[in-house]
């Protein structure tokens, strides 16, 4: 992974005091959204609808943990459809025929970004945004200041049309969220953690996995 401005500030994480740091944290894997990371305590799960960029509600999950001031969530939206789903919108169509059109390339190439700048429209001082990759998948990192003078740190990605867009929230003067940003990976069925040779991007066939913990191809993470 490219270097993160907060790297820094992970051992401050772990000796910090506070609700957050009191216990031990633990890895959680999630073998239907497939990904893993690490929370301070089992989260909460509860569905929830995703408006895309071109008008279609995706179902979705949100896993959420709250430790006193922090705020802990990865958000996973399900895009493997997006294509039939166009498509069915589409039937019988009478429009001009630039309007009857399947859109689904631009909503599935376009869902990391749009994710994003739904981030950025939000009432608070970007501080942060940058291309960054994580296992080798990329995406974008972004860090916020709200106006409660708390800090949002976002990262997002797409991995196998998959939508992730994990967020915390540190409160004025608190640490920033070394453990938990740094820890979120991904996961095939088997809950086996998923590693690339090269970069992944989800708008092109995934390149050769390898066996998590091996290295090989770019020396980053």
């Amino acid at each position: 992974m490219r270097p993160i401005a907060i790297a820094s500030a992970a051992v401050v994480v772990l000796l910090a005091s506070g609700p957050s740091f009191a216990q031990e944290w633990s890895e959680y894997i999630d073998r239907t959204d497939l990904f893993t990371v690490n929370f301070p305590t089992e989260p909460d799960v509860r569905d929830i609808t995703w408006p895309t960029e071109y008008g279609v509600t995706l179902p979705g999950r949100v896993h959420s943990v709250e430790d006193g001031p922090y705020r802990y969530s990865v958000t996973v939206v399900q895009y493997a459809n997006i294509q039939a789903i166009h498509a069915e919108r589409l039937r019988g169509c009478t429009a001009y025929p630039n309007l009857c059109n399947n859109p689904w390339i631009g909503e599935l190439r376009g869902a990391l970004d749009y994710a994003a700048w739904g981030i950025l429209q939000r009432d608070a001082r970007v501080t942060h945004y940058a291309y960054y990759y994580n296992d080798r998948v990329e995406g974008r990192r972004i860090q916020l200041t709200n106006a409660d003078r708390s800090r949002t740190f976002a990262a997002i990605h797409m991995h196998q049309d998959r939508l992730y867009v994990l967020e915390e929230t540190a409160p004025p003067g608190g640490p920033p969220p070394g453990l938990f940003q740094q820890s979120l990976g991904f996961v095939d069925e088997e809950g086996i953690r998923v590693r690339y040779e090269a970069i992944y991007s989800n708008a092109y066939p995934p390149p050769p996995r390898l066996q998590y913990g091996q290295q090989g191809g770019s020396p980053d993470r």
